[in-house]
């Protein structure tokens, strides 16, 4: 079932590449924005994740917190988050429950992959409901940066 504008963010807790948790509750207070990911290291992945690193004075401007999120091990999101320089937290979603609550898992990917992230986002304000949700089909496209932007201000 598709995140409605408007209802209670679906709260989670998850594994960053320092192998601490973070959950959701940890930014009450603050604006969040989702960023979720099918894969590490892809093509249209890393230019997701990078558009938001090339724009991150906007962000850390506005005091909204970015995370990443795919269901990649920590590991492996450690090594992506160095290599590309991102500023923002990169969770993993090893066991899929975040990508389930907000309706952004295929159940059959690329190469009969199964149980991957679809390419995401969703803004979440200081009292942790969702004004703002896009979640895409076709992992080829990109998250409208500019509503994204637009739900923040």
């Amino acid at each position: 079932m598709a995140i409605q504008i408007g209802e209670a963010a679906p709260q989670f807790k998850l594994v960053s590449t320092e192998l601490k948790e973070v959950s959701l509750a940890d930014f009450k207070g603050q604006k969040v924005v989702l960023h979720f990911f099918p894969m590490a290291f892809t093509g249209v992945c890393t230019t997701q994740l990078c558009t938001m690193r090339d724009d991150f004075g906007f962000y850390e401007g506005i005091n909204a917190q970015v995370l990443g999120i795919s269901v990649d091990s920590p590991f492996t999101l450690a090594k992506f988050k160095e290599e590309q320089k991102y500023q923002f937290p990169l969770l993993s979603d090893f066991n899929k429950e975040a990508s389930s609550a907000y309706g952004a898992l295929y159940d059959e990917f690329f190469f009969g992959m199964k149980g991957v992230s679809k390419r995401a986002a969703f803004v979440i304000n200081e009292d942790q409901q969702v004004v703002y949700a896009e979640v895409l089909e076709d992992a080829n496209n990109l998250p409208n940066f500019e509503a994204i932007k637009e739900k923040l201000k």
